[in-house]
C-alpha cells in the first residue's frame, strides 16, 4: 500500500523496547530500596505482595488509568502507610521506581530504524505509559512527547490522537500512528481518522472484525524500509 505520510506518532513501550523486563526490574529495585529505607514495608510487601497491591490499585481506580504515575504513587503510599513507615519516604521511593522505569533495553532493530524514520518525517511520541525520553536519551529523535497523563485521557480515546495531530499541524489523514497494541494503537488511531501501522513482533493474529491495519511489520525496520521505498509518495 502506498499513501502519503507527513508525520508519525509512535508508541513507546513494547514498540521501541519490551516492557516486561522493565517491570520485573522495577519490582526488584523497589523491594531492595524498601529493604534499605523501610524494612517493615519490605517485610509486609515483598515483590509478589507489592505487585498484588499495585494490580488492586489499578483495578480500584479506573479514573486514574490515564495516569500511571499517580497510580504508582497511590500504591507506594498505601504500602508505606499500612506498614507504619514515614510518609516522607513516598517521593524518594517514587524516584527509585522512576529511575528503574527509564532503564530500557531497545529491541535490536529499534534505534537504527527510529533514526531513519525521524530523518524522513517528524515523529511524536504518543504513549499511555510514563517513560521519559530525555532520561532514556532519545528525545532528539522526537518533535515532542505526549503522554496520557499530560493529555488527561489515554489511547484509544480519539482526543489524544487529535491533540498530537494538532501539535504536529498535520491533518489526521496524513499522520501514521505506529504501535504494538492492536486496539489501543491501531484501531484507536484509525477510528480517530489517522493511518494505522501495527508493529506485530510476536505474530499475533489480527482479530478486529471490520478494520485492517494500513501497514503491518514485525520490526520497526520494516516501516523504515517502507518509508524509504515510498519516499515519492510522502510529497504527494
Amino acid at each position: 500500500m502506498n499513501f502519503p505520510v507527513q508525520a508519525i506518532t509512535l508508541d513507546l513501550d513494547d514498540t521501541l523496547w519490551p516492557f516486561a523486563p522493565i517491570g520485573a526490574r522495577i519490582d526488584q529495585v523497589l523491594y531492595e530500596w524498601m529493604l534499605q529505607h523501610s524494612p517493615a514495608t519490605a517485610a509486609m510487601y515483598p515483590v509478589a505482595a507489592m505487585r498484588e497491591l499495585r494490580e488492586r490499585s489499578f483495578h480500584d481506580n479506573p479514573h486514574l488509568h490515564y495516569d500511571l504515575s499517580a497510580l504508582r504513587r497511590l500504591t507506594l503510599s498505601e504500602a508505606l502507610e499500612k506498614s507504619g513507615a514515614d510518609p516522607a519516604l513516598l517521593e524518594p521511593a517514587y524516584e527509585a521506581f522512576y529511575a528503574a522505569r527509564n532503564q530500557v533495553e531497545f529491541y535490536p532493530d529499534a534505534m537504527d530504524a527510529l533514526a531513519r524514520i525521524a530523518a524522513r518525517v517528524p515523529v511524536a511520541a504518543l504513549s499511555n505509559g510514563n517513560a521519559d525520553l530525555q532520561r532514556i536519551g532519545v528525545s532528539h529523535h522526537f518533535t515532542f512527547q505526549l503522554g496520557s497523563r499530560e493529555h488527561g485521557a489515554a489511547k484509544p480515546a480519539a482526543s489524544i490522537f487529535h491533540a498530537a495531530c494538532e501539535r504536529l499541524a498535520v491533518a489526521p489523514a496524513h499522520v501514521l500512528h505506529v504501535g504494538d497494541h492492536a486496539e489501543m494503537d491501531v484501531v484507536g488511531a484509525m477510528q480517530a481518522g489517522l493511518r494505522g501501522c501495527w508493529i506485530n513482533r510476536e505474530e499475533h493474529p489480527w482479530t478486529h472484525p471490520s478494520l485492517q491495519p494500513d501497514l503491518q511489520f514485525d520490526t520497526l525496520t520494516g516501516l523504515a524500509d517502507w518509508l524509504d521505498a515510498n519516499a515519492s509518495a510522502q510529497h504527494a
